[in-house]
């Protein structure tokens, strides 16, 4: 796959990367590009949307726009009216159907949110007590936030230690990789991390 523009979650990162993906007119991805950006002929690779305008034959032009997640899921199609771009860009002329395959993945981010294992209400207060506590002890403190953050990165570790032997134990990858809002390897990295073994043992 190559470099695109990609959006994220803090919580859920990789497993759930999304993006603006292209259609062609027979319903099928087209292949990434290659951008020759010097006179020697080097350049990158990418599956930027867009860098699909057909120009010069060197790649095929899009006919839809829609929005995808690295899980799997995609969004609705969006044609692509060349008739009317006259002599804009494809970036320029399809930026707004662009926003909407964003605010589209937005919508499938806060499903996995609400779908992942839910929190007690309290845990939930104490977590955005303990943010919003630190984000205002930085502003007076630097080097006291930047201890506190430690102190919660430390106690998450000694915490989660013995959940993450007893999910390993009790459940499958999958059931466990659902509950999380992640990937098998998202979840399988994030087991080994707390229950400090290797993730791929």
């Amino acid at each position: 796959m190559g470099e695109r523009e990609t959006w994220t979650t803090d919580e859920f990162g990789d497993s759930h990367e999304g993006a603006v993906g292209v259609l062609l007119p027979d319903g099928t991805v087209p292949e990434p590009a290659y951008l020759i950006l010097t006179e020697h002929g080097a350049g990158r690779v990418t599956t930027q949307w867009t860098v699909y305008d057909g120009s010069a034959g060197l790649r095929p032009r899009a006919h839809a726009l829609r929005a995808v997640c690295s899980c799997g899921w995609t969004g609705a199609a969006r044609a692509l009216d060349w008739d009317r771009f006259g002599e804009q860009t494809l970036g320029e002329a399809a930026v707004d159907l662009a926003t909407e395959c964003e605010e589209e993945w937005d919508g499938h981010a806060a499903e996995v949110e609400r779908s992942a294992v839910a929190l007690p209400e309290e845990i939930n207060e104490l977590l955005r007590r303990l943010a919003d506590g630190i984000e205002t002890l930085g502003k007076d403190s630097p080097l006291a936030a930047l201890r506190a953050a430690r102190m919660l990165e430390v106690t998450a570790e000694r915490t989660a230690y013995w959940p993450a032997h007893d999910a390993r134990r009790d459940l499958s990858l999958e059931e466990t990789s659902a509950a999380l809002g992640l990937n098998e390897d998202g979840a399988r990295r994030l087991l080994g991390r707390f229950g400090r073994w290797s993730p791929y043992s």
